[in-house]
């Protein structure tokens, strides 16, 4: 008879967990290969969970040049990560050398150039992605991109679109 009972329990402790089971083989297969290999937008262009650089939302891009700016994005990724650590690691190198007792005027303003250098190159990264997009952009297209930047230049940066 106690054979029996565990036997039972088992049969349904293994139903129960049927469910969670077949939930995670969909999860898994919704991240396999062949869901990377499906046809659809780009999963990320660069400027945040999915979407557009700003001053390209709500322009309608043909398939071929979603695939150019997708390309000069992820081209340009590696560039920016690294001027992106550089300055991250220069910052937190500032904070730590102003709190501590050892202090140098010198390696401060070593790490602030440093710094603002990094910032300089992603500032220049950003200018020639946006120049790379516009260029992708049919005459019609960038007139409607001017008119957004246009609009979203003349509210005060509490309204502005997010």
């Amino acid at each position: 008879m106690k054979y029996l009972s565990i036997a039972v329990s088992l049969l349904l402790l293994s139903a129960s967990s049927m469910p969670l089971l077949a939930l995670a083989q969909q999860e898994s297969a919704a991240d396999g290969p062949l869901a990377r290999a499906m046809p659809g937008p780009p999963p990320s262009l660069g400027h945040g969970s999915g979407r557009l650089p700003p001053f390209l939302r709500g322009i309608e891009l043909s398939e071929a040049q979603l695939d150019k700016v997708f390309a000069a994005t992820y081209a340009q990724a590696p560039l920016l990560r690294e001027q992106k650590k550089i300055a991250f690691k220069a910052h937190a190198q500032l904070r730590a050398l102003a709190g501590s007792s050892a202090y140098d005027d010198a390696k401060a303003s070593a790490l602030a150039n440093t710094a603002a250098q990094a910032m300089a190159q992603i500032s220049l990264l950003h200018a020639r992605l946006e120049q790379q997009l516009l260029a992708v952009l049919t005459p019609e297209q960038r007139k409607q991109a001017q008119q957004r930047r246009d609009r979203r230049q003349g509210l005060p940066g509490s309204q502005r679109p997010r």
